[in-house]
Formats: structure tokens, C-alpha cells, sequence
């Protein structure tokens, strides 16, 4: 799927809102969900820092839509991350039915700038979304973000 100029503009408040969490000791995710007519209904970032290590934007945007919005509205809706879904979100992503995500950076971009940072492998493999939910529509990397966000991962791994 080709990326329009309305993702991009999407993106860029994804990439914000992991700056606000890295400013706030956090780790740099965020993401929007967004409607078929365009209207942002839910955004948050990462709230990991505390030790809950599933407040992940993606899974709160999951839950959100889950009890807030009927099956067809999920299934038209976007949503746009700063980073691909890891595999929790992507399978929340997949149960609750929501539509297309679009992913400013992707599972293989942060796996080696976290490699490259020398931060040690998680817990849970990194699959893409494509391997976890391979009926959920994808687009991205978008390069144009590559070098914010990995820039990001080195402030908040420092």
C-alpha cells in the first residue's frame, strides 16, 4: 500500500508522541488510531517505565477500540505507530479487527539499532505483524522517520 500524505501527517504525531514518552523516562512508541472519515479517536505512548512492560500504545489503542467502537467501524479504521506492532499488539491488533496499520519504522530497524546499542534481546522474538496477524493490512517503513526515531532509541537507552 502506498503512503499518502495524510499518513505521513499521522505519523509525524505518531513519532511525537515518542518523543513526549522518552522525555518522560519512557521508551519512544506511539501511536493514533484513526477513523475512515480521518478523525483521530484515540493516541497515546508508552507507559512502560513503571514495569508493566504491555502498556504499549498499540494494545491500549486495541482495548480502546474494542469497547468503544462496533466490528465494521475497527475494520475501517488506521492505525499509525511510530513502530511496528511487537507481537502482543499485533495479535490485539488482530482479535479486536481493526483495519490497516501503517509503521513509520519497522521489527527490523529496531531490532539492530537495539543491537547496535548493545541492549540485550528481549523476552518475547520480535515476528513482524505480517507472521502474528498475516490477514492485518501493512505499510511501512517509512524511511523518511528512520533517523528520528532510532535517534530516539539512543536517548532513551542511554
Amino acid at each position: 500500500m502506498a503512503i499518502t500524505e495524510t499518513d505521513r501527517q499521522h505519523l509525524r504525531r505518531c513519532v511525537d508522541l515518542a518523543a513526549d514518552a522518552v522525555a518522560d523516562g519512557d521508551e519512544p512508541f506511539g501511536s493514533v488510531l484513526v477513523d475512515k472519515d480521518g478523525l483521530v479517536l484515540f493516541e497515546d505512548r508508552n507507559r512502560v517505565k513503571d514495569g508493566d512492560h504491555t502498556r504499549h500504545p498499540e494494545l491500549a489503542i486495541a482495548q480502546w477500540a474494542g469497547a468503544n467502537m462496533a466490528p465494521a467501524d475497527r475494520a475501517e479504521a488506521t492505525v499509525y505507530t511510530s513502530g511496528e506492532h511487537c507481537p502482543m499488539c499485533a495479535a490485539a491488533h488482530g482479535w479486536v479487527g481493526l483495519g490497516r496499520v501503517v509503521f513509520a519504522s519497522s521489527t527490523p530497524q529496531l531490532t539492530q539499532w537495539l543491537s547496535d546499542l548493545g541492549v540485550p534481546a528481549g523476552r518475547v522474538a520480535p515476528p513482524p505483524i505480517s507472521v502474528v496477524a498475516p490477514a492485518v493490512p501493512t505499510a511501512g517503513p517509512v524511511e523518511e522517520f528512520a533517523d528520528e526515531i532510532r535517534d530516539l532509541h539512543v536517548l532513551a537507552h542511554r
